[in-house]
């Protein structure tokens, strides 16, 4: 059985291992991402990699109120990827308004 435990140790560090190069790399992504959506997606990966984080974590040590935390963080994470898809519309429209506006003005 202690075989056991230590395999899902083993397997479980690994894991965390790997999503925390992830999110370094998703981090690399948000701030040299070539346009505005690249950066959203990145920022909305970061928070899916931290969310399973968590999750494993409170696997690992036992802990059940880190599910709880990890239900408040998906919640705020999602928020977060609304409110910045929402900024970014918004700008992209009026960019774009301002742009039909330039060009009616220049054929008058």
């Amino acid at each position: 059985m202690s075989q056991l435990l230590y395999a899902y140790q083993v397997v479980f560090t690994v894991a965390l291992i790997i999503l925390a190069v992830l999110v370094i790399l998703c981090l690399f992504r948000a701030i040299l991402g070539p346009s505005m959506a690249d950066r959203i997606v990145a920022i909305n990966m970061i928070g899916t990699l931290t969310i399973m984080m968590i999750g494993i974590l409170a696997i690992y040590l036992k802990e059940g109120y880190l599910i709880d935390v990890c239900l408040v963080y998906a919640m705020l994470s999602f928020l977060a990827v609304i409110v910045l898809t929402k900024i970014h519309m918004s700008l992209y429209l009026r960019k774009k308004q301002r742009e039909e506006e330039r060009k009616e003005k220049s054929h008058v």
